[in-house]
């Protein structure tokens, strides 16, 4: 029976306690989101960190630092930190995008061409990604590549063939972003038959498709995405309790599509990440 490796992304940078009063801000507070994720069947928690008071998208080092340590307190829930940097200026931004990868995380994000979505403008670098992957793999970190549209899987493609990710390839498929690519099931189809035939990949849903997205995933072969990142509701209309809520829900998607949710060690094997 094939395995599935569920990804809990519990809070992002977008949600705020306004559109739903669930979404974790606090170091504690995304620490035991993830904790329950890991406990409901997630393998992975994907981590941004915000302000503990204004909860605004935050990128301190000592808070991510604090939220690594209280999960693992706690569990074996692969972590992996986020890279993006939204909102960071200055001369050297990528290296302070890079400071969560020398925590030596799981795995961190790494974007190849991500959208600015607020001005509709490419906010990486052009040498943003070869960096990235480099840095990353001097720490021993897993690249989780993201991909917004088919150009990323080229450009990632690209690093591949220069030997800049170790094997096997690990992407994640971001569908329904804003200026990104619509999340539509040809759309989707169509961004896998694009991947290398080694890669590994996930798929997320941004708002209302997000269970057509992971449904087609796990049809497809892939492994997918949950939480509150991607989308603050359960249905049409009904917000989500919890983060975990949301991993039940994909936990009982997995089965009745007769598939198995993957383990933590298991999630590590299917990834080529040491344990």
């Amino acid at each position: 029976m094939r395995k599935v490796i569920i990804t809990a992304a519990v809070t992002g940078s977008r949600p705020t306690k306004e559109m739903n009063p669930a979404v974790p801000y606090t170091p504690k507070e995304i620490a035991e989101a993830a904790v329950e994720c890991w406990r409901a069947g997630a393998a992975i928690a994907h981590i941004h960190v915000r302000d503990p008071q204004s909860g605004h998208p935050e990128f301190k080092i000592e808070l991510f630092q604090e939220v690594k340590d209280q999960i693992q307190q706690q569990c074996d829930i692969i972590i992996n930190l986020t890279t993006s940097g939204l909102r960071l200026s200055g001369t050297n931004v990528i290296e302070q995008r890079l400071k969560p990868a020398a925590l030596r995380p799981d795995i961190c994000s790494l974007d190849i061409g991500s959208l600015n979505f607020q001005d509709k403008t490419f906010m990486n670098p052009p040498e943003w990604g070869e960096i990235a992957a480099k840095k990353m793999r001097e720490y021993g970190v897993k690249p989780e590549i993201e991909v917004f549209d088919i150009g990323h899987i080229y450009q990632a493609i690209d690093y591949i063939e220069r030997d800049l990710f170790d094997n096997p390839p690990y992407f994640q498929l971001c569908m329904g972003t804003k200026w990104g690519i619509e999340g539509t099931p040809e759309n989707l189809l169509f961004m896998q038959r694009k991947l290398p035939p080694n890669a590994i990949w996930s798929v997320l849903g941004v708002g209302k498709v997000q269970l057509s997205m992971i449904t087609m995933g796990v049809v497809l072969g892939g492994h997918i995405r949950v939480g509150f990142e991607d989308n603050i509701y359960l249905k049409k209309g009904v917000l989500a309790k919890s983060n975990a809520q949301m991993v039940k829900m994909a936990v009982n998607l997995v089965n009745h599509l007769q598939c198995k949710v993957a383990t933590t060690d298991e999630a590590r094997d299917i990834l080529g990440i040491r344990h």
